[in-house]
């Protein structure tokens, strides 16, 4: 298995970057001197990102982030950042942003693909499918280079500061507020060479997929579920000795993690008259539960909503609800048509461009249009687990609920 590895820069910058970060920081300096505060409540990716885009068009922003760093749910975990929502690189995205990739990522352009019988598929792609970035606080994540940028762009950084109340503008960026779908794995070394694999079936992962990602030593694995919560455990010990199997994984020093999503499709995306953005507002891919692309770009729209006094809900309507109702018809589909389907959807993946067929499959189109109305009615109710119910259940979202109550 082929990575092409494109490590962003840790430490020291080069001094072409550091005149051009001085160069930036003057600038927004004397702008932002007649410029009033605006507040973005949190500092997830969508809400760092907000701030560095106002940060650069001279806004003096505050950052208030009731934890006490960035990427508190995260431990260092890989994820995927997808590059097939759009035909422009994410990378290119974030650059014409004035967000520079900082971070490590790894471009991956093919992988392994498990059908529900066992059987191997390979997929590929000229373009990579997705980059391989890690999240956290660490030196590398993602979420500790957005941090880097905003300080470095002037943006003021506020932690364990929860907020109560809003005076003046805002931006609400305050992370998923229910858990539609949960991951729960391990992180781990290992000798494993580099590589990725996946797995679409309900042994494993409940209306979801498995997943084992490995490179440079270090590893995750994962069920990432849409239902079937309180089986969570059952889940991950199949998944384990699945990929030991399948893939030869060889774990060395463990260590737990879980995480969920929120799948939502707001109204109007804002609040009280502030733009919300990030799975704050539900925006996240409902089929696969890829959010960090959707999260940075709701994130960038606020922004531009603030710098050019246009209406925050237009420009995500128009930029972002074609690919949310795509994401619910996608998943209504995935449901109804269940793992025979899968297999007639993975054959398709894996004799062509993957990346290609993916970015033909989340553009708007006549079905997907016709069939939204019977998908939206899913989505009228939380998408909540219903097995779910908060009672002697130790879930990862029940467990992140238990925490969120003790004092701080």
């Amino acid at each position: 298995m082929r990575h092409i590895i494109a490590l962003a820069p840790r430490g020291l910058v080069n001094q072409e970057r550091k005149l051009t970060i001085t160069t930036l920081k003057t600038e927004a300096a004397s702008r932002q001197k007649t410029r009033e505060a605006i507040t973005v409540v949190g500092a997830g990716p969508a809400g760092l990102a907000c701030a560095i885009r106002l940060a650069h068009s001279g806004w003096r922003v505050v950052v208030r982030e009731s934890h006490g760093g960035v990427g508190h749910r995260f431990h260092g975990d890989f994820q995927g950042l997808e590059n097939w929502s759009s035909d422009q690189d994410v990378l290119d995205e974030l650059r014409a942003n004035g967000i520079d990739p900082i971070f490590d990522h790894i471009p991956v352009s093919e992988g392994i693909l498990f059908d529900a019988h066992g059987r191997r598929h390979s997929v590929h792609s000229a373009r990579p499918l997705y980059y391989l970035v890690r999240r956290g606080s660490e030196s590398g994540t993602l979420d500790h280079a957005l941090l880097t940028l905003a300080i470095e762009a002037g943006v003021e950084i506020r932690f364990n500061d929860r907020v109560t109340a809003i005076d003046g503008l805002a931006v609400l960026a305050g992370g998923p507020r229910t858990a539609d779908a949960i991951a729960v794995g391990y992180l781990f070394d290992t000798d494993m060479p580099d590589g990725n694999w996946l797995a679409l079936d309900n042994w494993l992962a409940p209306l979801g997929y498995a997943y084992l990602l490995v490179h440079g030593g270090r590893g995750t694995v994962a069920s990432c579920m849409f239902t079937a919560f309180k089986k969570q455990n059952e889940h991950l010990e199949r998944t384990v000795a699945y990929f030991e199997q399948k893939a030869g994984l060889a774990m060395r020093n463990q260590r737990r993690f879980g995480g969920f999503a929120n799948f939502r499709l707001p109204r109007t995306a804002t609040q009280g008259g502030h733009p919300v953005v990030g799975e704050h507002a539900g925006f996240q891919d409902a089929l696969a539960g890829f959010g960090m692309r959707y999260a940075l770009r709701s994130g960038l729209l606020a922004a531009r909503s603030v710098i050019d006094s246009t209406a925050y809900s237009s420009l995500w309507q128009r930029e972002l609800l074609p690919l949310l109702r795509t994401g619910a018809v996608n998943r209504f589909l995935f449901n109804l048509v269940g793992e025979p389907g899968w297999q007639f959807a993975i054959r398709k993946l894996s004799r062509r461009d993957t990346r290609l067929v993916l970015t033909r499959f989340y553009q708007p189109s006549l079905w997907s249009r016709i069939l939204f109305p019977i998908a939206a009615l899913r989505y009228r109710s939380p998408l909540r687990d219903r097995s779910c119910d908060h009672i002697d259940c130790h879930c990862v979202w029940c467990e992140c609920q238990a925490e969120q109550t003790l004092p701080r």
